[in-house]
């Protein structure tokens, strides 16, 4: 379990071995020291070579040893740990300071986004942390194994004290982790593989009903009529809301009645077409957003097109103060609005209708065959009214 490494730890750690010696004399032996991590200090290693009768073989024996000692020891080799190959030797600092490069690369390639770079940016750096503390040391690759990652797991579980969902999300991003460094030969296999994901509970995010539709919307259209304007975006479109906060004014064809939500944005990395229903395009044209540069954000700082972005954060705090001003249960969050809008527009025109404009088709073929503006997107949801 989760536990504070000694202040007073020694240097040993970072020099993790001394040089191979021979000594001569009444007996002959090759003696060094190599830090043990589990035991946290510099142990003695000694190879005897008074097995050797002639002293010219001992001494050229004894010169092979050195060598190979050395060789092994310079490429990480410790002969504390039982492991398969020199890799598994490589100091867990490095590794870390290796897959940080290596998600910063996958976001600069874009095949991360940037919010799933944070998400494993922060859950990084509370591995490290609880590494940085263990007991004992973590210094090589071949700790990481699986009854250490069950014990960090039961740190986010009990010592944090997070939910089961939290638990699991850790756990699906620590597989991918070391699923990288078995890529890598860090590890042999993936430690993770045999460690279960827990029952969760069900989500508690719910759609709005209908009465609350309206009262949320008579609401913002006194207090923040730009706000309004991004909640009926939400509901109408279907889109996410890291998706919306991407969107620019030049993806919005005002004739078509239609916004392109391109690959580098979108979850499921496919371009997407999402229809623009009558109500919406007036709101936004009485609010003149489309007075702005085409490139400025939709829903930028204020909730208004701006240069500057902002993060999905920022739509949910204040989606989360509105609910609470107008009495609402926790259960409503600025996701509901995408749920309620599906329900109602599945209601009024069709299953069918709701799952393409929501993107929901599995129909990868024939996505394959699709760009931009060549998807389809239904009469039906230019034309819906809603409850919003």
């Amino acid at each position: 379990m989760y536990s504070s490494r000694r202040n007073n730890a020694s240097l040993s750690s970072v020099i993790s071995y001394t040089e191979p010696k021979l000594h001569t004399g009444k007996t002959w032996y090759i003696d060094f020291t190599a830090y043990d991590p589990l035991e946290q200090k510099m142990k003695r290693k000694k190879y005897m070579l008074d097995g050797i009768p002639k002293l010219t073989d001992r001494r050229r024996r004894a010169n092979e040893i050195i060598t190979n000692l050395n060789v092994k020891l310079r490429s990480g080799w410790n002969p504390w740990a039982n492991v398969e190959n020199s890799r598994q030797y490589t100091l867990y600092i490095d590794i870390m300071q290796r897959y940080h490069l290596y998600l910063g690369k996958l976001y600069s390639a874009r095949t991360i986004k940037e919010n799933t770079l944070k998400d494993y940016e922060k859950r990084l750096r509370v591995f490290e942390d609880y590494t940085s503390k263990h007991i004992p040391a973590i210094v090589y690759a071949y700790q990481i194994d699986q009854s250490f990652i069950s014990d960090f797991l039961d740190y986010i579980l009990l010592d944090r004290d997070s939910s089961a969902r939290t638990r699991n999300n850790y756990r699906t991003w620590l597989s991918s982790m070391c699923g990288w460094m078995v890529e890598k030969q860090y590890l042999v296999s993936n430690p993770v593989e045999k460690i279960r994901q827990l029952v969760e509970d069900e989500k508690k995010r719910t759609a709005l009903s209908v009465p609350d539709i309206h009262k949320l919307k008579n609401y913002l259209k006194k207090e923040n009529p730009y706000f309004l304007l991004l909640c009926q975006f939400a509901y109408y479109t279907f889109i996410r809301p890291d998706e919306i906060s991407n969107i620019r004014l030049c993806d919005i064809n005002l004739k078509e009645q239609e916004v392109f939500v391109g690959s580098s944005i979108s979850k499921n990395r496919k371009d997407g077409m999402v229809g623009l229903n009558d109500s919406l395009i007036r709101s936004m044209l009485d609010l003149g957003i489309f007075n702005s540069p085409n490139d400025y954000y939709l829903f930028g700082k204020g909730f208004r097109p701006s240069r500057e972005k902002v993060t999905t954060r920022v739509y949910r705090n204040y989606f989360n103060k509105v609910r609470a001003k107008l009495k609402f249960p926790d259960s409503y969050q600025f996701y509901s609005l995408k749920d309620t809008g599906i329900r109602d527009l599945a209601n009024a025109e069709g299953i069918v209708v709701a799952r393409d404009q929501a993107r929901h088709s599995d129909v990868s073929t024939t996505n394959k065959y699709l760009k931009g503006s060549n998807m389809t997107v239904h009469e039906e949801t230019k034309h819906f009214e809603g409850n919003f």
